[in-house]
């Protein structure tokens, strides 16, 4: 067990590069499954959960070979269906993904249920009703606490509404229908920024998918795909994660190859809460000393900044811009009605010192700016320990962040990312 020692209101300032997408990364090694041909992954982020997706790959029948720091090759020559352990596939949410490719290639799969952050209920129905609408026998197995998957006679290609924009359960479908029978068309699918890098993977390896980056794909199976090189591409969590940290810090630090294209209403939000930045081709520049205010809807009402389904602001970033809104003055509502456990970090920022009312498990009203004071805290998921990283670099003396290893799961080495770009931070035994 290790934790981070950070000691606040030291100003950042420099440059960073972001690792690749996490998100992305996850979904691009399961689809590797789909071919006996090698396939090689371009900067694969160096983080836990990508290590334990590559744990299930190779239980499968996968090899994976790391040609270089970030760069992976993968060859699923020969796969078997072989019981997955309980515990490893509990460790991360997106071995949900292994349903789509195996049903697909090998056609069966027993899975235990997913893992991943606490943040409420996370359903995977509409994975098993995309599966079910292609043709595969798809249950929940009360009984011995599993899914089974079974298409005994391959999939075939369907009309497909998803009964909500799920990632996992877009990026299951597009893996399953690429290979079926026929033509499918998928409506109502995510196209966050990770669908899209799928969708292109897949095309590179013989895939046919149309209108990719929007919420209606048109896929027509092909009987095989075959290898192919990808890049992935930079994980945009971890660029705003920077832009935060800067804010709050009052440092200027420039953000290299940030794939500012993505981030068009992400930047709109944040500019309702004061913060500004510019681009220099893929480079993100945050300026320093940012006047942090509030801006309030017409009528001077208070705003609110809630979630929705890509394009528009994505669930988690909720926590990095509660905790840049503690820093902005006046008053801003945040309504994340995706997961009703997303806000109950919010005491540990309440602890430090934040105005912060939590109406409900959905919303919660943050007044700044809060001086905040340093703090012992634990890291409750990816997300919100990344905010607490932030909430401790904004406060004045030494706060103590346990459990890293949440944090760990999603970003690659970020206490030398910032410790490189001036930040008070150490990690230490817990």
């Amino acid at each position: 067990m290790e934790k981070l020692v950070i000691e606040g209101r030291h100003p950042l300032r420099g440059e960073v590069t972001p690792a690749g997408n996490k998100n992305a990364a996850l979904p691009l090694l399961a689809a590797c499954l789909l071919t006996p041909e090698p396939v090689i992954l371009n900067n694969v982020p160096d983080i836990r959960d990508v290590h334990t997706m590559r744990q299930l790959l190779e239980t499968l029948g996968a090899t994976v070979e790391q040609l270089e720091p970030h760069r992976w090759r993968i060859t699923a020559r020969e796969l078997s269906t072989r019981s997955l352990a309980p515990e490893l596939l509990k460790q991360i949410r997106a071995s949900i993904l292994l349903a789509g490719p195996i049903t697909a290639r090998l056609g069966s799969l027993t899975l235990a249920p997913p893992g991943g952050d606490v943040i409420g209920r996370r359903r995977v129905d509409t994975h098993i009703l995309a599966l079910r609408a292609l043709g595969a026998e798809a249950a929940y197995d009360e009984e011995h606490k599993v899914f089974n998957f079974q298409a005994p006679a391959g999939l075939r290609g369907a009309d497909i509404l998803l009964d909500e924009a799920s990632v996992t359960a877009t990026e299951n479908a597009i893996m399953a229908a690429v290979c079926a029978r026929g033509a499918t068309v998928l409506r109502n699918a995510a196209s966050e920024p990770h669908v899209q890098e799928l969708c292109q993977m897949l095309n590179l390896m013989g895939a046919q998918i149309e209108n990719i980056g929007s919420n209606t794909l048109h896929i027509q199976g092909v009987d095989s795909l075959h290898g192919a090189e990808f890049t992935i591409g930079p994980d945009y969590l971890e660029v705003i994660s920077f832009v935060g940290a800067a804010v709050v810090t009052r440092g200027a630090i420039r953000i290299r190859n940030a794939a500012p294209e993505h981030l068009g209403m992400v930047r709109l939000v944040f500019e309702r809460l004061g913060v500004t930045w510019s681009t220099e081709g893929a480079d993100i520049l945050v300026p320093a000393d940012q006047e942090l205010r509030v801006q309030p809807d017409l009528g001077n009402a208070i705003p609110e900044i809630s979630v929705m389904p890509w394009p528009a602001f994505p669930p988690d970033l909720m926590s990095i811009a509660i905790v840049v809104a503690t820093q902005a003055s006046g008053s801003v509502l945040f309504h994340d009605w995706m997961y009703n456990s997303r806000m109950y970090f919010t005491d540990k920022l309440v602890g430090m010192g934040a105005q912060i009312v939590l109406c409900d498990p959905h919303r919660a009203i943050v007044q700044g700016p809060s001086r905040l004071i340093a703090e012992q805290l634990e890291s409750p998921d990816i997300r919100a320990g990344m905010a607490l990283v932030l909430a401790a670099l904004a406060a004045r003396g030494v706060s103590e962040i346990r459990n890293v290893a949440q944090i760990d799961r999603g970003y690659e080495r970020v206490d030398e990312k910032l410790a490189a770009l001036g930040a008070n931070i150490q990690r230490r035994p817990a």
